[in-house]
């Protein structure tokens, strides 16, 4: 198996709507994101597959090293190699890459977030610099819209991170994680333990449609932000928010079942959204 064939495995088989904004993309275009795609997909996993905070720490110790071999030309792993493989890939700025390590580095010690402010940053690390990074490949970053483009992109992998976040609250804290701040749980006066429990309750209800609100509003700057000449270039992105405005909408029409339940999309409709999206951007 080659490099490209195992990003292209471990894209597909993660089943994410990520895996739906890359079908359409020219081939060169393609292959690079879906190497960045199983990149993050490796670090991502360092944190929810490792047991040991110690093993973990040194698996993104190593993955440090590894970007510091892509910036120097000689990557050792199938996904950076893949990357550094695709000329859109090789300009992805290392620095970036970095970023997203330290994001992951976040989850072995921060179990919980006192505020919105301390969690932005988290979103920021983990969604924010992906976007940029995704962004850069499918173009636009080095023209007049520059600065337009980039606040598209951090501004809409904050929708998707919150988005992530609001889907697997019964996830995270079987894990226990909460994700959720912890001022706005005292705010709408939702207990710790009911979370950790799985137990709904009017004040969840009124936290989550808090949370799907803020979300929200994060979609509708992205879009704002995101210039119209821009648009049929950063078709990939658009694609994404479809799939993930849809999602977020049908977690609010069931009546945020989070905590028992993770809600998604069929693969089916995904492909619908992505068709439809792609051809009318």
């Amino acid at each position: 198996m080659d490099d490209h064939q195992y990003c292209q495995e471990r894209a597909a088989a993660s089943g994410s709507s990520f895996y739906y904004s890359f079908v359409f993309l020219p081939q060169d275009t393609r292959r690079a994101i879906t190497a960045f795609y199983a990149l993050c997909r490796e670090l991502d996993d360092v944190v929810d597959e490792c047991h040991e905070r110690q093993v973990a720490v040194a698996k993104l110790d190593w993955w440090r090293e590894e970007i510091a071999r892509f910036a120097a030309g000689a990557p050792e792993h199938p996904a950076t190699s893949a990357l550094y493989d695709t000329p859109l890939g090789r300009n992805t700025a290392p620095a970036l890459l970095l970023e997203i390590v330290d994001g992951m580095a976040m989850d072995l010690d921060h179990l919980r977030y006192p505020n919105f402010k301390s969690l932005n940053l988290y979103c920021y690390r983990v969604a924010g610099v992906v976007g940029e990074a995704a962004a850069a490949m499918f173009g636009g970053t080095r023209s007049e819209h520059d600065r337009e483009i980039r606040r598209y992109a951090h501004e809409l992998g904050l929708a998707f991170q919150l988005t992530n976040i609001i889907r697997d609250v019964g996830e995270d804290a079987r894990r226990g994680r909460i994700y959720l701040p912890q001022d706005e749980l005292a705010r709408f006066g939702v207990a710790e333990a009911d979370i950790l429990n799985g137990i709904d309750t009017p004040e969840f209800q009124a936290l989550m449609q808090f949370q799907f609100q803020r979300a929200n509003a994060c979609y509708d700057r992205a879009l704002t932000a995101l210039p119209v000449a821009a648009r049929r270039m950063q078709r990939p992105g658009l694609v994404m928010a479809a799939i993930y405005r849809t999602l977020l909408d049908e977690i609010r029409h069931a009546g945020f079942p989070v905590l028992r339940a993770r809600v998604s999309l069929t693969p089916l409709r995904k492909l619908w959204l992505a068709g439809r999206t792609w051809l009318f951007p």
